[in-house]
This record gives C-alpha cells, structure tokens and sequence, in this order.
C-alpha cells in the first residue's frame, strides 16, 4: 500500500485547504490559525469528527516553535509533502485605497510563510491570496518571498503568482484568487502541468456552476418572474429566458435544526427595501436611496440580490451582511443564510462553524473553497507521486 502523502497547513483558518486535501488523501499533520473559533471549527470538524491526524495551534503564527512541531509529528527536514497556506489578504485587498496597505503588518505574515519552508524544506508549497498580491504597491513583499524561494532551493512554478478563478474548478463563485506554485529543485521535472486545467466552463456539458446550486427550488410563480426578468432587464428574448430557467439545477431544502440556517435579523424598514427589491434587482431598483448613495455611484452590488443564473459574486467575509455586497436572498427580503453562504464555498452541509454569527461569516468568506482545493491539491499529489512513488 503506497504511504499516503502529508501536508501541514499555515493559517488554516475553519480548515477549506485542509478538508480539500483530505478528500484526495493526504494527512494534515499540523494546522495553524490565530482565529479561536476558526481553530475549533477546524478541531470539530477535521480532526474530531472526520478523523484527521492533525495537531491544531490556535495561537499567533509568529510564535510558533517549528523545531517543536517538526519534533511532535517526527517529520524530519525535507520529508514533508507539502506546505498549504493563505497568508491574511487584508493589506493586499482592492477595498484598500490608495497606499493603505504598503505598511500593513500582515504582509509580512508572507514572508513569515517562509519561515516554514526554510525549516520544513517540503517537497512543494501552495500560497493563496487575494488578487492585490500583484499590484505595484506590493511589490516589495512578492519580491522579497519569490527571492526567498529562488535562494533557498525553489523553483516558482510559472515563475510568478497565478491569479485562478473558481468558477473554472467547480464552484457555484466568480472568485479570483493569486496561488504561488513551487517545488523544491530535485522535485521540478520539465513536464509538469499547472495550472490544473479547468473543470468548467462558460458554456458546453461541464458548464459553470450557477448560484442556483446551493438555494432550494422556489414555487412556479418565482420562476415566472426571474424569466420576465431576465427579459426584462438583462433583454433575454422569451425562448432564451424560459431556456436559462429551465435548465437551471438547485440544491438541497436547509434543514431547519441546522445552526448554520441562520440569516440577519434586518430592522423593518430594511425588510421593506427587500421586499421592494425586485427579483434580480439591485439596491437602485428598490426605491430606496441613501444620502450617500446620491453623488456616489460605486459599490452598486450592496444590497442587491444574488442573481441565481449565473456564478454568484465572490464570498466575502460579511457574506450574510447585504450591506456588504450581494448577499440579498434572490427572492425571499433578507440576507443569504449562513449555509447558503459555506454552500457558496463548496463546504458540505455537515461542516458546523463555531462561533457567533458574525464569526462563521468570517471563517466562511477567508476559506478556500474546498471544490477547488481539491483540484489544485490532487494535482499537486500527482506530481509528487510521480516523482517519488
């Protein structure tokens, strides 16, 4: 029987990355999250109820002793497969403007990444990150990792970060995202294939995956009206609009005792604005402007419904919170659930997320999507198995 691969987990976070790499078989050895309610959803979840073989620190990455880690796993220097991560983005985010995210402390957590990579020396590394990883203020920091890797016996490869979209792996999201792909020198091979190439696609049998996938199927009548306007405000003409609707698939009924059907609780002049709101409508079509709406036009998505035809807009940490993007049920007058927001991100239903509600929104919109992790992980275990087994 081949020995199952082994990965550790930096900045682990309610534990997507991990429970990616556990659907193909790899043991997570050790996990590293700050957050304590993003730690104990992971231990609830991946070590205690699906068994994984991990040691959770649920402390500050920046104390972490990784001679003590090595030491407690018995991983030796150079036998671990590989190293996953996602730094915290919010100094590389688009919602800072300007030069604010230059001097953010939490980008050097990139570069504490390598911390890890010096000590471990494992086989291949994956880093996430949001998109901003690449612009020029940044520079500074991408550089110094991508050196980092280059003089201590890496090989980047694409010899850049990648931005990948997971629509293309099979989830219901259009969510780009930066990886850095490396493998240590004696690793590289001159055919190795990455990025994965996508599962799905703008059109054809393996389409992408709409935001209908994770909502439960709405009456006739709900129906009728996203096709009247779908020719109504998108100019579908009747046969498109009825085919579009008809071919759309929908998810599972939310059970009623799941903790995580859970959606705000929204004043009863907000209710109204909802309930003003038309299907696939948008915060301009609800009748409803503030002052600061009036001489600002950005940031048109807040308060808008989530268009059920098409990838839903990306995940974000205030995924229950319509006045953070469009989180608006497509039809019902308040914010997507909880679960309809880890459906999003391709978590299974019996994934439980610890905390209040504004926590588990949090831990849902900082994770990788498990479906595309899986992706990104199973091809990096068939490099290494060809490599080395």
């Amino acid at each position: 029987m081949a020995q199952r691969l082994t990965a550790i987990d930096l900045f682990s976070g309610a534990g997507g990355f991990s429970l990616a790499a556990h659907n193909v078989g790899i043991d997570v050895l050790a996990a590293i999250e700050f957050d304590q309610n993003a730690a104990e959803t992971y231990q609830k979840n991946l070590v205690e109820r699906l068994s994984a073989p991990t040691q959770v620190f649920a402390q500050d990455i920046t104390k972490v002793d990784i001679d003590s880690i090595m030491r407690y796993q018995g991983i030796q220097k150079g036998q671990l497969d590989i190293l996953l991560g996602g730094p915290p983005c919010q100094g590389f985010s688009s919602h800072r403007f300007k030069d604010s995210g230059i001097d953010d402390p939490r980008n050097a957590l990139l570069i504490r990444y390598f911390d890890f990579v010096e000590y471990l020396k494992p086989k291949a590394f994956l880093v996430e990150n949001v998109p901003g990883l690449l612009w020029p203020r940044h520079e500074k920091y991408l550089n110094d990792f991508l050196k980092l890797a280059k003089d201590h016996g890496y090989q980047v490869i694409t010899g850049a970060p990648l931005i990948l979209n997971a629509k293309d792996y099979g989830v219901p999201q259009n969510r780009r995202r930066a990886f850095i792909f490396a493998l240590r020198n004696d690793v590289v091979r001159d055919d190795i294939e990455w990025p994965p190439k996508p599962t799905h696609f703008k059109s054809g049998e393996s389409k992408w995956l709409a935001a209908s996938s994770v909502f439960e199927q709405p009456e006739p009548s709900i129906l009728n009206g996203f096709k009247r306007r779908l020719e109504e405000k998108f100019g579908y003409s009747e046969e498109e609009a009825f085919e579009t609707v008809s071919s759309l698939k929908w998810g599972e009924d939310l059970e009623p005792e799941d903790p995580c059907n859970l959606n705000m609780v929204h004043s009863a002049e907000l209710t109204q604005v909802f309930e003003n709101t038309p299907l696939l409508g948008g915060r301009d079509e609800s009748g409803r402007e503030l002052d600061c709406h009036k001489d600002y036009k950005g940031h048109k998505d807040v308060y808008g419904r989530i268009f059920p035809h098409i990838p839903a807009n990306t995940v974000t940490t205030g995924c229950n919170n319509p006045s953070k993007g469009r989180f608006v049920h497509p039809w019902l007058p308040h914010g997507i659930t909880l679960r309809h927001a880890a459906r999003l991100q391709t978590f299974p239903d019996d994934y439980m997320f610890i905390g209040g509600s504004m926590a588990m929104a949090k831990q849902i919109g900082n994770a990788v999507p498990v479906k595309m992790g899986q992706v990104l992980i199973e091809q990096i275990k068939l490099v290494l198995e060809k490599r080395f087994m």
